[in-house]
């Protein structure tokens, strides 16, 4: 059995993973969880004796097939509950992280699987991330781009919002930014705003770099060509 702490870790790291590619710095994770490097250095380590993480000194760690596997289980655990708890139990999107925080370890796969049926097995979770498949298969994040990189002029849907900062969902709420969104880029302050037009003729909000960092984005769906006629 592994700890809710060593399952943390496990998460973190996959999340690190996804975002930024492998190898994940020691550093990265202790930042990303608000622990001291000493102390994620001693957690890798047994994460490493039992065979979840590989570690190269220097360089960082990347789980394993093993210890990938119990990161989407938690994950799969985590994005369902936030799911319920917004769908059934009016929590706001911006309150459901902690909760399920405290849950996903606890839930037997007999849970898991009568939640995911009340909620029509969804795909995704209420801030856009994917769920993991009850096979435990990876979610196909390609295709996204971080908001931030974005260029003026760009026309864009919102994909994915972070969840780990309440008073970051709360604004994003207010100001309309949320997944499904069609965006357009408009302004890149060089002292750290963009300025995005939310919606088709809406009104234009400004970001914060570090929340424009948080926010996936990816290109609108083209519209399907209508068939012309043969003359």
């Amino acid at each position: 059995m592994l700890s809710d702490v060593m399952e943390d870790y496990l998460k973190a790291i996959y999340t690190l993973q996804m975002e930024q590619g492998p190898p994940v710095s020691t550093s990265d994770i202790a930042e990303y969880l608000g622990k001291t490097p000493p102390t994620v250095t001693s957690m890798v380590g047994k994460l490493e004796d039992r065979g979840l993480v590989d570690r190269e000194k220097y360089k960082g760690v990347e789980l394993t097939t093993e210890g990938e596997t119990v990161a989407l289980e938690v994950l799969r655990h985590h994005r369902l509950l936030e799911a319920y708890l917004t769908e059934h139990l009016d929590y706001s999107w911006s309150e459901v992280h902690d909760e399920a925080d405290a849950l996903e370890h606890h839930i037997s796969e007999e849970f898991e699987k009568r939640v995911a049926a009340a909620l029509g097995e969804p795909e995704v979770d209420p801030h856009g991330d994917p769920i993991p498949s009850a096979d435990l298969t990876p979610p196909d994040s390609s295709g996204l781009s971080v908001l931030s990189d974005c260029e003026v002029g760009d026309h864009l849907v919102v994909a994915r919002v972070s969840d780990r900062d309440p008073a970051e969902l709360e604004y994003l709420s207010e100001a309309g930014v949320t997944p499904g969104t069609t965006i357009e880029v408009t302004d890149i302050a060089p002292f750290g705003m963009v300025t995005v037009r939310v919606g088709d003729g809406g009104r234009e909000q400004s970001l914060p770099e570090s929340v424009a960092r948080t926010i996936r984005v990816r290109p609108p769906d083209e519209p399907d060509s209508e068939e012309v006629s043969p003359a």
